[in-house]
């Protein structure tokens, strides 16, 4: 005999016999299981990466990874600052912005809006906004003629198309001889953009930041500059530079900050998915518990029969760990396959299922991400090989302790 001896037995057990085809199918049963739920674990776990990296690009398609802020009403000097913070290697774009809320009405509609002065040369270089243009170009937004660009979800809240005529109502009052008077505006509506996040498409509106300036009354001030940078995964560590290495006291924030709370939420449900989830693998170690111990009943007499020969008890333990470490590894390699398979092309998998039963899973009309995304990350599909593994080995433990506590007077008894 060429192989170990608890090797050739375990393998030799593992296979189906003519006496006895139930324990082989619950074996089998045993594999399959661990194979599903590996394969559910690493598809979820991918599905979720996917959602994530999706609404993170929506996000900071529309924020910057890091923005600088005056401590007073606005910042006056932004140029300087932004050439100060372009010293640093990780900045690759700059851009002024001012931020100020207020209310457009047309006719009858009015809803609240979150308004943001841009220049139109100068944003593409920290957001996507620039291609995200249903109608009209962010060139359309020219300082004096007070164009105004809309998200598409204000739009048609508000009823309003191209060319038409909106009116601003900020939060500042005139005083007249009539009374105090709210600050009104008209704007001509010169585009419409869909970011894809229902959060900027249904409040945010963008106009020339020198128009803005006018109708706010900060003139040769802005807001703060927003900053793109190399990593935006080292937005908190370049922060944290440009505090030290920008003079004069600034606010610098960073997404992580700003939407903190988002990102911890997605994560915190993605470690809750991965908890759930792991309770297959789980129900599947124990059926293989089942299946051992049945295993060890029904090889009484073998085990018997190897005593006597002069087998010890750690050999008969090593025969039942080496089918369970069989099995728990094949029903793992399934799985893994399965899983990386289907998260590489569920792009393909899903549209083919939504064709084949006529419905769609994702609605346009009522998600915003109307395809099912996946990211399928080595190092998480390693974590969950391993867990698979190290549950089926635990899984062997207490029916190959069983089956080497046999007695063979015991067993033999009554043969």
């Amino acid at each position: 005999m060429f192989k170990p001896l608890q090797l050739y037995i375990g393998m030799r057990y593992t296979r189906a016999k003519r006496r006895n085809h139930f324990i082989s199918f619950i074996t089998l049963i045993s594999m399959l299981g661990i194979a599903l739920g590996v394969t559910a674990l690493i598809t979820v776990i991918s599905v979720m990466n996917g959602f994530e990296q999706e609404l993170r690009e929506r996000i900071l398609g529309m924020t910057s990874h890091a923005t600088i802020q005056g401590q007073g009403k606005g910042l006056e000097n932004w140029q300087t600052v932004a050439d100060a913070a372009g010293k640093n290697s990780q900045v690759v774009g700059m851009a002024p912005y001012i931020q100020a809320e207020g209310m457009l009405s047309f006719g009858e509609n009015v809803n609240g809006t979150l308004i943001r002065g841009i220049i139109p040369s100068e944003e593409p270089k920290v957001s996507d906004v620039g291609e995200k243009m249903i109608f009209g170009e962010l060139e359309n937004l020219q300082p004096g003629e007070f164009g105004i660009i809309l998200g598409k979800d204000l739009a048609r809240a508000l009823g309003v198309f191209q060319f038409d005529k909106v009116t601003l109502i900020i939060p500042q009052a005139n005083v007249t001889p009539a009374g105090i008077m709210p600050r009104l505006r008209r704007f001509t509506v010169v585009g419409i953009f869909e970011a894809g996040m229902y959060e900027y498409d249904s409040t945010m509106a963008l106009m020339h930041v020198e128009d803005a300036a006018r109708l706010f009354r900060m003139k040769g001030q802005v807001t703060g500059v927003r900053l793109k940078l190399e990593d935006m995964f080292l937005s908190g560590e370049v922060s944290r530079q440009l505090i030290e290495d920008i003079p004069g006291n600034y606010f610098i924030s960073d997404w992580t900050r700003e939407h903190a709370n988002f990102f911890r939420a997605v994560k915190i449900e993605k470690i809750t998915m991965f908890i759930i989830l792991s309770l297959i693998v789980g129900v599947a170690a124990f059926n293989l518990v089942s299946t051992l111990v049945m295993v060890v009943v029904d090889k009484e007499a073998d085990i018997a029969i190897l005593r006597t020969l002069g087998a010890t008890p750690s050999t008969i333990l090593g025969i039942f760990i080496v089918q369970g470490a069989i099995i728990g590894t094949i029903g793992t390699l399934l799985g893994t396959m399965g899983g990386v398979a289907l998260s590489l092309n569920i792009d393909s998998i899903i549209p083919a299922l939504e064709q084949l039963l006529g419905t769609k899973f994702l609605s346009a009309e009522v998600y915003y991400i109307s395809e099912l995304p996946s990211e399928l990350h080595w190092n998480e599909v390693a974590v969950i090989s391993s867990l698979a593994l190290m549950l089926s080995l635990l899984a062997t433990l207490y029916p190959a302790w069983r089956g080497s506590r046999i007695q063979p007077a015991e067993a033999l008894r009554y043969e």
